[in-house]
């Protein structure tokens, strides 16, 4: 089949990858002048299945009412006069309940378990390079509150088989010798061994190459304007450069795929929240980071990427803008500074800001729809890079007719109807 992927992020490009390699003619539909120029350009790095959690969680609500009036926030609200965002505020409060959480995050696992399976077999295959590490991550608690707080998430972990350790600060030293200086500020962490880090950008730009050698198409500079549907079917894509016809189309537009659906009648509850990421040239080897740590107290990631460290997180509810505001950056550099002081020249860090499509359940949306050829792959919020391969995987099992590796029957649209 011609099949026609909307979108050229990290979910668009591992899409097209895999069904090209399912034997399909692909072509890729960009507005932007290369692959992974927007929300996959410059996130956290971390490719890590066992922190798959949802947002939505109990006792969220009363965290999230705190963080505001923190001075270093994890979370931002600017309020607008958006209906959208009411309605999806409301949804995600609905699956703050222990029951809907335990559900979705066993989903999240389960596909993000099945990507990193998936990127490792791609690199064997490829030998892509992206400034990959394997050494784990680090979950570092600053209070023995959060510490104690685990258990539910310690549970999960087990009963999916996933490897982890509890440990004590002088073990978390250990895991990461350069926390040493401050090593009085915390209490314990959670450690992963098994998950890994590295640059998202290098990596999807890389196997956007490989994908080229295998016959795939890139169309950028082409904004998608809307779908031409014809009964149960849909036609073609419009474009500011006319049309692109297709025998199916897999939409992979990150927060603009509710926008491109909704004249269709396809009502996807995914918002865009910004993330925002600094990232620092090391000028002190021996105080940096082995891999990734995540700052439970201001839900930051600091991950080592080569020479680099890439620090990411917040959540910004502010609609469609990229705006860059300042607090935030002075929130990101003070996460890796207490915890890594003089490692790197936070003066001469790149500052930017992306739109995480999230979805109110935490799980993304991968499968098909009620129009025949029409798919989706979007909505995976902050794991995207997480769960690219493993959602390129089994969309191209679905839009080929196989039977994916894994359950896919709660990760499309129709969950939403239930």
């Amino acid at each position: 089949m011609r099949i026609a992927v909307l979108g050229g992020g990290v979910i668009g490009v591992t899409s097209a990858y895999y069904l090209a390699q399912a034997g399909h003619e692909v072509v890729v539909v960009d507005r932007q002048p290369g692959p992974a120029r927007e929300t996959s350009f410059a996130n956290a790095g971390e490719i890590s299945p066992g922190y798959a959690s949802p947002w939505a969680a109990p006792g969220i609500p009363l965290k999230a009412l705190k963080w505001l009036f923190m001075r270093h926030a994890p979370l931002i609200l600017r309020p607008t006069l958006d209906l959208d965002m009411l309605v999806w505020l409301a949804a995600l409060l609905r699956n703050c309940t222990a029951a809907r959480y335990r559900i979705n995050k066993q989903r999240m696992m389960r596909l993000a378990e099945f990507s990193r399976d998936q990127l490792i077999a791609l690199r064997a295959v490829t030998d892509i390079s992206y400034d990959q590490r394997m050494r784990g991550t680090l979950q570092l608690f600053r209070t023995q509150q959060q510490l104690d707080s685990i258990v539910k998430d310690v549970e999960v972990l087990r009963s999916g088989g996933v490897l982890f350790e509890v440990l004590d600060r002088e073990r978390c030293v250990a895991v990461e010798p350069g926390l040493d200086p401050v090593a009085h500020s915390i209490v314990g962490g959670l450690h992963l061994p098994n998950d890994e880090t590295g640059d998202c950008f290098k990596f999807t730009t890389a196997l956007a190459s490989i994908a080229v050698s295998m016959g795939v198409r890139f169309q950028l500079h082409t904004s998608i304007d809307h779908l031409r549907p014809n009964g149960n079917r849909i036609e073609s894509a419009h474009t500011k450069h006319g049309e692109v016809g297709a025998d199916a189309f897999v939409v992979a537009l990150g927060s603009n795929s509710s926008r491109l659906l909704r004249p269709l009648g396809l009502r996807l509850p995914i918002y865009p929240v910004k993330g925002y990421s600094i990232t620092v040239p090391i000028i002190h080897e021996s105080r940096a980071p082995q891999s990734t740590l995540l700052d439970e107290t201001y839900k930051i990631a600091i991950t080592r990427m080569g020479n680099r460290i890439r620090v990411g997180g917040m959540a910004e509810i502010s609609g469609f803008n990229n705006q860059l505001h300042l607090q935030p950056r002075r929130t990101l550099e003070h996460s890796v500074g207490s915890l890594f002081p003089g490692v790197g020249d936070l003066g001469a860090g790149s500052f930017w800001s992306g739109l995480r499509p999230m979805t109110p359940d935490g799980t993304p949306i991968v499968g098909a729809t009620r129009f025949s050829n029409l798919y989706i792959n979007s909505g995976h919020g902050t794991l995207g890079w997480t769960m690219a391969c493993g959602s390129g995987h089994i969309l191209a099992d679905i839009v080929s007719d196989r039977d994916p590796a894994i359950d896919t029957s709660d990760l499309s649209l129709e969950r939403y109807d239930s």
